[in-house]
């Protein structure tokens, strides 16, 4: 990737172009804004390639919680003294289905890199397999990685805790993490079916995003620092989120805290919260990936599976629901078809502070 300065006057001028209180970006200029932007902060090549591509792939499919703004984090996080933005994961074989990826203090998207093919190999292998991703700083969406092992033919499911910002059904503080689940299923000549959801009733980014842009956050979804229900993004920031279905969301993220955390030796929420001290930015702690290979789960049969799977969600978007993604699907091929994204205009200022 070519390292691209970018000057106020030619990206206002030129290459980026404001429009009322967004700005476009041309996506050619997605990766290189974001590589400039993360190796002025100290992230060696590899990390900035990673991490980069992470964010072209989510700001493509109109992501805004999880695309070019999570570079504010990136920076934070490596500015807040805690992270190793040079050091190279290792992999390892633990058991024959199963693989340990160690960040080793790092961002997880290169041990992710790192341990996709091997995960690929092993389910076609043994049907089954997992990756457990430790020691990691964790910051982006989860969608982007099952899709790489739909792409593949396989189904596939991803786990990740994050921080103590989200109460328990019936508690007035946090302990639970925003806990999000992700799971993507391979389809034939079409995009895959996919989900990635919080199990908090709203995203941690999406909170900060109407933080910013001063708007009040919907009924239910946050308590403030004394257990109070409130709409106000500051409050809720500064007290706890709430789970989404109340105790069915709770189980769930519990569920998550114990998959990816003691399940693969690394830490909870609360553990991740106390381990930063009060410092910002990225949440430090493990991620697990599991995959299956429909073809030897079906013996065989995974054509006239998948051809029951279409009928189910044929009979879904018949009676005019929607299955998850296709509003993000829509958006990824309307911006390949205009070769632009957008993002506020407010953001895009703070990106550029943020070039070296």
């Amino acid at each position: 990737m070519h390292c691209i300065h970018y000057p106020i006057h030619t990206i206002h001028d030129r290459k980026v172009k404001p429009m009322h209180n967004t700005v476009k970006i041309p996506l050619e200029e997605v990766k290189s804004l974001a590589f400039n932007i993360l190796t002025g902060a100290g992230y060696g090549k590899n990390h900035a390639e990673t991490i980069s591509e992470m964010l072209h792939t989510c700001q493509l499919d109109d992501c805004q919680s999880h695309g070019l703004f999570r570079l504010l984090m990136c920076v934070q996080t490596i500015k807040a003294g805690q992270i190793d933005g040079q050091v190279e994961p290792q992999i390892a074989h633990p058991a024959k289905a199963i693989i340990q990826a160690d960040a080793r203090g790092g961002m997880s998207l290169l041990a992710m890199e790192a341990a996709i093919p091997l995960l690929i190999q092993k389910t076609r292998e043994f049907g089954i397999a997992a990756v457990a991703i430790n020691r990691c700083f964790h910051f982006s969406a989860l969608w982007p990685e099952v899709e790489r092992l739909s792409a593949a033919g396989l189904a596939a499911i991803a786990m990740v805790p994050s921080h103590s910002w989200v109460a328990p059904a019936g508690g007035t503080r946090g302990t639970l993490g925003t806990n999000p689940l992700a799971f993507s299923w391979p389809r034939q000549g079409t995009t895959p079916f996919t989900f990635d959801f919080a199990t908090s009733a709203f995203a941690r980014g999406e909170i900060e995003l109407y933080k910013r842009t001063g708007k009040p956050l919907p009924e239910g979804v946050a308590i403030d620092k004394n257990g109070n229900p409130t709409t106000d993004p500051d409050a809720a920031l500064q007290g706890a989120m709430l789970t989404f279905g109340g105790y069915k969301g709770s189980a769930l993220s519990i569920m998550i805290e114990l998959m990816a955390g003691p399940l693969i030796d690394d830490l909870t929420s609360f553990e991740s919260m106390e381990y930063a001290q009060g410092n910002g930015g990225a949440p430090y702690h493990g991620e697990i990936i599991l995959a299956f290979d429909p073809v030897q789960f079906s013996g065989g049969k995974s054509d006239a599976n998948n051809a029951r799977a279409e009928r189910l969600f044929a009979d879904i978007v018949d009676q005019g629901a929607r299955l998850p993604s296709q509003r993000r699907y829509a958006a990824r091929a309307r911006n390949l078809d205009r070769g632009f994204v957008e993002i506020s205009a407010s953001l895009f200022d703070d990106l550029l502070a943020l070039l070296p």
